[in-house]
């Protein structure tokens, strides 16, 4: 164990079960849950083998009426749940590690899709999601129906094998949280006004959980303490603290964050700070004599460490550092920390939730994919025998398939045209708000230049000839993808016409660092709607440039609400002066103007500008792999493995490109049955099942 941090491998008593270390993977959703229990429990399961002292399941909704379908979270309805959930305290039993569950009821953020169950809240009030229905309030009957739904879910998840029990009130998401808030309980009853009345609900919660399972189960409160809206919310040093002094020693273990999860899950984009909650629950422990857990990105084990002996917390909590890297703790107490695969704060895994599928990772692209393929994020598949390997393209998909290919025992050249390692993700990281991201290229960059059988070149421009004279069996091309300048987009298959009269840039000359050389306002015409568009106004801006931003969605980046940072952006925009125009198309540019359309009506209007950055599509680099594939067609190339990866392949986020660098070092030896039954392999409903 490295020396200094041997206070993050104690044990820790949590009530009536003892957790191995101070590692503690929060409750976090994962798109598996329900529909995908084996999925889930083999993901689960992973964590404590890396060495999570406590893993948790994501959110569990404990009945109908709080169905958050479409999306698969975990539940316990009745008794026939037990079982799924089974394996997932199994799995992580295995390894030593506590299992832990997030009981849950959504009150108005269930809109009961499946089921059609009304919805409940304090009061009569919207659902908090885009819906025609509206939550009805609750009275006492439905109040005390909630109390026993609650005691029998945890009744189910005892007898699932669970050790830690939550009741759950933060993020906005759950009923308890709900009627702790003033904004959301106008009740006059003894269940509403004084902050007493406010907490009563989730005090019976608690005592009725421990009085269930208390012997046996510990018996957790997960709290918002701060909703991050200064007067108009709870302060974590008002009420909030006022909350914990009321239940300090209540339960047996405090998970503390702040809400709603856009600010518990904020991006690195606008929070580059790791423990960045840290000013909002160190006031926790000096409270409560309970464990306190806080999470804040953490992936450092001397701030980890820190926190703990300064008293700020007893758990090291984590959701996207233990996502990013399952093993952190494994690598901490065996010394590799410079093997940790940081967290680099995209919210991809976030992303991945709000769009109902299975968790995956930019850092780690064996997230989600663990029962499905059998992939592990450690222990991969060696080769059964030697072999060479050239990897053309050292941004993320080569760097990732390379390493890879190491791991696995071939011997790997790699090969990059520019001068420097790290493709995109170098190339983004220098934009405002982006740098974490530098973190995919260091990690698999520093992996390779310490393995004797990889061997790395820049400035190594190949040509289908220098390829063939290299006679190399196993060729795999990432040669990536650049912005078009045509403006070729998703609303414009046509293309923007110009007359020359407006300088035009694209995403690639600003990362290559040209400058922006104009007196006139810069319009940024953002026809990807993913988050380029947005980084490159703030940027812009940030640098003293007039910005008009031009997009024809009617929200700035909305591809950026999965990863919570949509209304980040467009904030921050205004408040940095450019001008919006939503829902606009730009059609041409010609005597220096821009000539905008909307996307409603088709009304035109014009433009002034010094100049134009074109956001629209990107255009793939494929022709040295197509002229492989001619000559292997031919017969002129006998070429074991051809594959094409990342950006070269089809052009996506950055998780993407991983994700087929590693999908192509781990499957080119496999025939393509194999292949196929791995790429399809699900999760079916048992119809032998009598209802």
């Amino acid at each position: 164990m490295s020396d200094g941090y041997e206070v993050l491998f104690e044990q820790i008593k949590i009530g009536p079960v003892m957790a191995p270390n101070r590692f503690y993977q929060v409750p976090h959703c994962n798109g598996m849950g329900h529909l995908r229990p084996r999925a889930d429990a083999a993901t689960r399961g992973v964590k404590a083998q890396g060495g999570w002292g406590v893993i948790s399941t994501q959110e569990t909704e404990i009945h109908p009426s709080s169905d958050l379908s479409p999306y698969a979270e975990n539940r316990l309805w009745d008794d026939r749940d037990i079982p799924a959930n089974r394996l997932i305290t199994d799995a992580i039993h295995a390894h030593g590690a506590l299992a832990a569950i997030e009981l849950a009821h959504n009150g108005n953020h269930a809109t009961n899709l499946l089921t059609r169950a009304r919805s409940l809240a304090p009061v009569d009030m919207s659902l908090d999601l885009i819906s025609p229905r509206q939550a009805a309030q609750m009275d006492k009957s439905d109040i005390k129906e909630l109390r026993r739904w609650h005691r029998q879910a945890a009744r189910r998840a005892k007898a699932a094998g669970f050790d830690i029990i939550y009741a759950y009130a933060a993020h906005h998401m759950t009923i308890a949280h709900h009627f702790l808030l003033p904004q959301l309980n106008e009740r006059m009853d003894e269940y509403g006004g004084s902050l007493e009345n406010r907490v009563r609900l989730i005090r019976e919660l608690i005592e009725e959980t421990k009085e269930e399972v208390g012997e046996s189960c510990a018996v957790a409160f997960r709290f918002a303490v701060d909703e991050m809206k200064g007067a108009d919310g709870m302060q974590a040093h008002e009420e909030g603290r006022a909350v914990v002094e009321l239940l300090a020693d209540l339960p047996d273990l405090w998970d503390v964050n702040v809400s709603g999860w856009e600010n518990d899950s904020v991006t690195s984009r606008f929070e580059q700070r790791e423990g960045y909650q840290t000013s909002y629950i160190e006031f926790v422990k000096e409270v409560t004599d309970k464990p306190v857990v806080a999470v804040g990105r953490l992936s450092s084990p001397d701030l980890m460490t820190s926190l703990v002996k300064k008293g700020v917390l007893d758990f090291v909590g984590a959701a996207r550092p233990s996502i990013a890297d399952p093993y952190l703790p494994a690598k901490i107490k065996e010394g590799r920390i410079d093997e940790i695969r940081e967290c680099i704060g995209c919210n991809i895994c976030v992303a991945s939730d709000n769009l109902g599928v299975p968790i995956r990772c930019t850092q780690n692209p064996t997230m989600g994919e663990e029962w499905r393929r059998g992939w592990h994020p450690e222990l991969i598949r060696p080769m059964e025998k030697e072999g060479a390997a050239l990897v053309i393209g050292a941004g993320p998909a080569g760097l990732e398939c390379a390493m890879t290919l190491v791991k696995r025992g071939m011997n790997v050249t790699l090969a990059e045209a520019g001068s420097q390692l790290g493709g995109r993700a170098v190339r983004e990281a220098s934009l405002l708000g982006l740098n974490a991201w530098s973190r995919v290229a260091d990690h698999r960059i520093y992996d390779l230049k310490r393995r004797a059988n990889a061997q790395i070149y820049v400035q190594s421009h190949l040509d289908a000839a220098a390829v063939l004279e290299m006679d190399v069996s196993h060729v795999f091309v990432a040669t990536g993808s650049s912005w078009r300048r045509d403006g070729v987009g998703r609303s414009n298959r046509a293309g923007i016409s110009s007359d020359g009269s407006v300088p035009i840039v694209t995403p690639d000359d600003i990362m290559a660092g040209k400058g922006i050389e104009t007196a006139g306002p810069v319009l940024i015409y953002d026809d990807d709607q993913i988050y380029m568009g947005g980084v490159l106004a703030q940027h812009l801006a940030a640098q003293g440039h007039e910005v008009d931003f031009v997009t024809p969605a009617s929200l700035v980046s909305p591809w950026c609400e999965h990863t919570l940072e949509q209304a980040r952006i467009q904030s921050d925009l205004i408040k940095h002066g450019a001008q919006l125009h939503l829902s606009q198309t730009l059609l041409r540019l010609e005597n220096g103007q821009a000539t905008l359309s909307c996307a409603f009506t088709g009304q035109e209007s014009n433009l002034p500008c010094g100049a134009v950055l074109l956001v629209t599509e990107r255009q793939r680099h494929s022709a040295l792999f197509d002229q492989l594939s001619a000559l292997q067609e031919t017969g002129e190339a006998a070429f074991e493995t051809l594959e094409l990866m990342g950006d070269a392949y089809a052009p996506g986020l950055i998780a993407d490109a991983v994700f087929s660098g590693h999908l192509a070092a781990q499957n080119f030896d496999k025939d393509q049955s194999d292949r196929d039954a791995e790429f399809f392999r699900r999760e079916y409903i048992d119809l032998s099942v009598k209802m």
